[in-house]
C-alpha cells in the first residue's frame, strides 16, 4: 500500500517534498481523535515504508497492454514495479514519490542495475539483501555514481545509529515501516506457538490451506489479536492511514480481524508459494534463497539484460503525482498507476485528479488503481463531465482482483480513455 504521491486541491498546495503528503492525509482537527491518529501517521510514515512494493507487478503488466510507444507514470514506493515495467519495453516510464526514502531506494536500483559487473552481483545485491559482500560492492561499483542527496541518504544512519546500507548485509526486507509491521506480526504469531515460516514448507495448494487453518486461522480468535486489530494505529505498519482503514474495513461484523484473515487467507491458500514472492515476504520475511525462489520480474535473470538496456528509460522524480502531471502537455501520457493513493483523498483532491489524468491523457489510455475495499471508489466523486469520458472495464477489473498474488486489497481497477 502506498500513501506516497498525493494530490492536494490547488488552493492548499505547498512544496511537494514538506506538505504535500500532510495535505492529503490530514483530514480533521489536529486535537480530534481522528486528528490525531492522522498526524501520528505521517509521523510514522517520515521514513522508508516499503523496501519492496506490494503490488503485483504481472497483473499490472497484463491490464496495462504497455507499447513500444507507451509513456506512462507511476508512483514509485519501493521501485519494483516500474523498473519491471521495462520488460515490456514501454518508451518511456516516469516514477514520482513524496517520500524520500523511496526516491533514495529507487535511485539505487538504477545505479545498482547499471553498474555492478553481472547479474550475480545485483541478484544478490536485492535478493538476498543480507550478504556482507553487498557492502563492499556497494563501495566499489555503486557509490561513485551515485548523486549526492542519494548518497548522502545511504551513507547516512538510521534512528538507531544504523548505516541504512547497512540493511543490504543485514536482512533489508526486514527494515521500513512495514518490514517491521511483518516481524511484529511473527513475533504476534509466536506468542500462540505458530511460527508463519513454516508455511512455506507446504508443497501443494492442499498443505497451503491445512496449514493456514490450522496454524493462522485460529490466531485471528484470540482476544488480544482482536483488540489490537481494532487499534487504527496498529495497521500503520501496512501504510493504511485512519480513513483508509475505515474503508478497508467497510463494516465487516467481524471488524478488522475478519478482514485481515480473509486477505491472509488469499496469500497463503490461492497461489503456489514456488510462484509468489509476496508470500514469501509475508512468511519468510525476505525472498527465497534458491536459484528458482520467485522473484518480481526486474530480479529475474531472464529479463536482467533487458532492464539493465531500457535503464534510460526511467525517470524518477521527487515529486507531487497530480503538480507533475499539471505541468505536462495535453494528451502526451497514455499509461497512469496510481497503486491505492486515491483511498485517503478528498472529493477535491480526486477532481483535481482526474481533471490533470485526462487532460494529459491520449485516446485508449489506461489508468490502474487499487482499493482497500472492494468497489472502484470514482462514481459520485468524480463529476460525470470527467469520469464519463472513461469506461470503467469491470470484468477485467474483477479478475485482475482475484489474480493479484499479494492479496492485500480489495480492488483492482482498470480504466480505459474513450475514443
Amino acid at each position: 500500500m502506498a500513501v506516497s504521491s498525493l494530490v492536494a486541491p490547488a488552493p492548499f498546495r505547498r512544496s511537494a517534498r514538506n506538505g504535500a503528503v500532510r495535505n492529503a492525509v490530514h483530514q480533521h482537527r489536529h486535537l480530534s481523535r481522528q486528528g490525531l491518529l492522522e498526524r501520528a501517521f505521517t509521523f510514522a510514515f517520515r521514513g522508508l515504508v516499503y523496501a519492496q512494493i506490494w503490488e503485483d507487478p504481472v497483473v499490472d503488466l497484463e491490464a496495462l497492454q504497455l507499447q513500444p510507444d507507451s509513456r506512462m507514470i507511476t508512483i514509485a514506493s519501493g521501485g519494483c514495479n516500474a523498473m519491471s515495467y521495462l520488460t515490456a519495453d514501454p518508451a518511456e516510464i516516469v516514477a514520482v514519490d513524496l517520500n524520500a526514502a523511496h526516491v533514495a531506494l529507487m535511485r539505487l536500483k538504477l545505479a545498482a542495475a547499471r553498474h555492478l559487473p553481472d547479474y550475480e552481483h545485483f541478484r544478490r545485491f536485492f535478493a538476498e539483501a543480507g550478504a556482507k559482500e553487498n557492502l563492499a560492492a556497494y563501495r566499489d561499483h555503486v557509490a561513485p555514481h551515485l548523486d549526492a542527496a542519494t548518497r548522502r541518504y545511504w551513507e547516512g544512519r538510521d534512528a538507531l545509529g544504523r548505516r541504512r546500507i547497512g540493511g543490504f548485509a543485514r536482512h533489508f526486507y526486514r527494515r521500513g515501516l512495514l518490514g517491521r509491521f511483518i516481524t511484529a506480526a511473527h513475533l504476534v504469531a509466536r506468542l500462540y506457538g505458530v511460527d508463519p515460516r513454516d508455511m512455506l514448507a507446504a508443497e501443494t495448494r492442499e498443505e497451503q490451506r491445512r496449514l493456514f487453518e490450522e496454524k493462522l486461522s485460529p490466531i485471528f480468535d484470540k482476544k488480544f489479536v482482536r483488540w489490537l486489530t481494532d487499534q487504527p494505529a496498529s495497521l500503520f505498519g501496512l501504510g493504511i492511514p485512519p480513513a483508509q482503514y475505515e474503508a478497508l474495513v467497510g463494516g465487516d461484523p467481524g471488524g478488522m480481524s475478519s478482514v485481515l484473515r480473509r486477505r491472509l487467507e488469499k496469500l497463503a491458500c490461492d497461489f503456489d508459494y514456488a510462484d509468489n514472492y509476496f508470500a514469501w515476504q509475508a512468511f519468510g520475511r525476505g525472498y527465497g534463497k534458491g536459484e528458482t525462489a520467485p522473484l518480481p520480474p526486474y530480479l529475474q535473470e531472464a529479463h536482467y539484460e533487458d532492464v539493465v538496456a531500457r535503464l534510460d528509460r526511467i525517470a524518477i522524480h521527487h515529486a507531487n503525482y497530480g503538480e507533475y502531471l499539471a505541468g505536462q502537455p495535453d494528451a502526451s501520457l497514455d499509461r497512469y498507476v496510481l497503486l491505492d493513493a486515491q483511498d485517503w483523498m478528498t472529493d477535491a483532491q480526486l477532481t483535481a485528479l482526474w481533471g490533470e489524468i485526462t487532460r494529459t491523457a491520449k485516446p485508449g489510455s489506461r489508468v490502474l488503481f487499487r482499493t482497500a475495499a472492494e468497489p472502484t471508489l470514482l462514481p459520485g466523486r468524480v463529476p460525470d463531465a470527467i469520469l464519463g469520458l472513461w469506461e470503467y472495464r469491470a470484468e477485467p477489473s474483477a479478475d485482475l482482483t482475484a489474480r493479484d498474488r499479494s492479496s492485500i486489497y480489495g480492488g483492482v481497477h482498470l480504466y480505459v480513455r474513450k475514443s
